[in-house]
């Protein structure tokens, strides 16, 4: 799995290292607004809870959590646009 996330065509890229929770959860609710349907998304974060509020909020929100690969001290969380 970490191979095809790795080879993954991402349309959107929100780097959100540098904030804290709940910082790279809105960025990403902010970001997926611009994509259009079927878009892939890539958030980069170092925040820990992150891990747990991604994927929550893309499920409740119906987008597809695609996965996430750890980097460097950082995450990189894929996710689809429904």
């Amino acid at each position: 799995m970490s191979e095809e996330l790795n080879d993954l065509k991402v349309d959107e890229v929100i780097d959100a290292r540098g904030t804290a929770c709940p910082g790279p959860l809105l960025a990403a609710k902010k970001a997926i607004a611009g994509l259009e349907s079927g878009g892939i998304m890539e958030v980069l974060t170092a925040d820990e809870g992150s891990k747990r509020d991604i994927p929550k909020w893309a499920k409740k929100k119906g987008h597809e959590y695609l996965g996430d690969l750890e980097k460097d001290g950082y995450y990189r969380m894929f996710l689809k646009k429904k």
